[in-house]
């Protein structure tokens, strides 16, 4: 300081209340991600069940280099100005659609007979933001809501919650979605005048309850959806990952009358850190009877003020391990297929081995995907996920969370995808410990 300069008094620290921020900061679903983070990161020795991630052991660095050079290579060649047009591609924003709708388009043709315009594809900074986009764009007033299959990932009800968009929840059932229970919530909230947009759902091995829909129920549920007039949003991470079953045909694929908007991720299938995910929304948009384009172009919109666009260096990897594959994705993932099968039986059997049927503890037997839920005597809620963790080293999700009304205080669920047998056993081993813990205190 010098002589002419004035002394400064000292400010007291600007403070929010965080009663006067956004509601969505205190919902439990914005919490419950962090959480399990925060669990793992105090209890690194620990064996944690909780996350629903790739097997690490398929990726190599050198892959990431490799994807970029067939993407390059292939815009080098395919575009009149060549290289110019490659280095533009790639180190220029680019279209806020993306990049490389073109390629995603042809991955969906191969694999899941899915055929799309590209210009009704968005390619998004993962499935998240995708989520997001879609339900901004559908809540339009306060009569709005969305319906979801209960439980429910904790990424849709936390989306929903942060554009304002109460969730209905429909009973999961034990087909995945109930039917007239669906119906029946339509009606309601129409009776009570509230807007049904969409039903939310996961169809192949959903998160979190590992649960499929078989083939007929697709067909009644699109003539379901058609004739109570709302759109359903399909989310499909898992589809590839059946456990030997012949992969059942997506919502998107059976769709004749534009009803499914379509969530997509390449997280699981090719390279979570690129952090792409891409949206299919072909429904016609109309402004006073007259057609203004679809979806998309209004979610581009949207993305315009939240991303600007989704990196393209991501892009083009993604779209260089598609052209590798010749856009095959589902027969490039057949060994991880088979792998996440295998753990999935290792660990169905684990269960079964120290959990006779004279337990109290039970459990689904999904045919795939990463999840299944355990039904345990004892309420297995935050508090005992902090106890697991410390007093037996394995971490586990509790069920709560995914639960829009409550509900789920007596189960967890279990994920296998990113452990080895033999971590498998050992978790399973400190979980029975737990288990036998709780039980001899009662």
């Amino acid at each position: 300081m010098t002589e002419s300069s004035p002394a400064r008094a000292a400010h007291a620290p600007a403070v929010l209340d965080l009663a006067h921020l956004h509601g969505s900061l205190s919902d439990p679903a914005l919490l419950s991600m962090n959480l399990l983070n925060e669990v793992s990161d105090h209890y690194p020795d620990a064996v944690s069940f909780a996350p629903g991630r790739p097997d690490p052991g398929g990726f190599a660095i050198e892959d990431v280099h490799r994807y970029l050079r067939i993407w390059t290579e292939h815009v080098t060649e395919a575009e009149p100005r060549g290289a110019e047009a490659a280095r533009n591609r790639l180190y220029q924003y680019g279209r806020t659609k993306g990049v490389i709708q073109d390629l995603v388009a042809r991955n969906l043709a191969v694999d899941e007979n899915i055929h799309a315009d590209p210009e009704s594809i968005l390619v998004t900074v993962g499935c998240q933001e995708a989520m997001l986009l879609v339900l901004r764009a559908l809540r339009a007033d306060d009569r709005d809501v969305l319906l979801a299959t209960d439980p429910a990932y904790v990424g849709i009800t936390g989306a929903a919650r942060l554009v304002d968009l109460p969730v209905v929840p429909v009973d999961s059932g034990t087909t995945g979605i109930d039917l007239d229970d669906l119906a029946a919530k339509v009606r309601e909230a129409r009776a009570a005048g509230l807007r049904p947009r969409a039903c939310y759902l996961v169809p192949d091995f959903a998160n979190p309850t590992g649960l499929s829909l078989d083939v007929p129920t697709r067909h009644r549920l699109l003539d379901l959806a058609a004739e109570l007039d709302i759109l359903l949003i399909e989310d499909n991470p898992y589809g590839f990952f059946g456990d030997g079953a012949p992969p059942r045909p997506t919502l998107k694929s059976l769709d004749t009358g534009r009803r499914v908007v379509y969530l997509g991720s390449y997280a699981k299938t090719a390279l979570p850190g690129a952090r792409i995910g891409y949206v299919v929304a072909d429904q016609p948009v109309v402004r006073g009877g007259e057609s203004v384009g679809t979806l998309a172009d209004e979610l581009s919109k949207i993305k315009s003020m939240i991303t600007v666009n989704t990196p393209p260096v991501a892009q083009a990897v993604i779209g260089g391990k598609l052209l590798d594959c010749d856009f095959a994705l589902r027969e490039a993932n057949r060994d991880a297929t088979a792998r996440y099968g295998k753990r999935l039986r290792h660990l169905l059997d684990g269960l079964a081995a120290r959990f006779p049927a004279t337990s109290p503890v039970a459990w689904n037997r999904p045919d795939g995907g990463f999840f299944l839920v355990v039904t345990v005597p004892f309420v297995a809620d935050d508090d005992l996920l902090a106890y697991s963790a410390k007093r037996h080293k394995v971490i586990w999700t509790p069920m709560h969370h995914f639960y829009t009304a409550g509900g789920g205080l007596r189960q967890l669920r279990l994920s296998c995808s990113s452990l080895t047998p033999e971590e498998i056993d050992l978790g399973l081993d400190r979980f029975a410990s737990l288990v036998t813990d709780l039980l001899e205190r009662t």
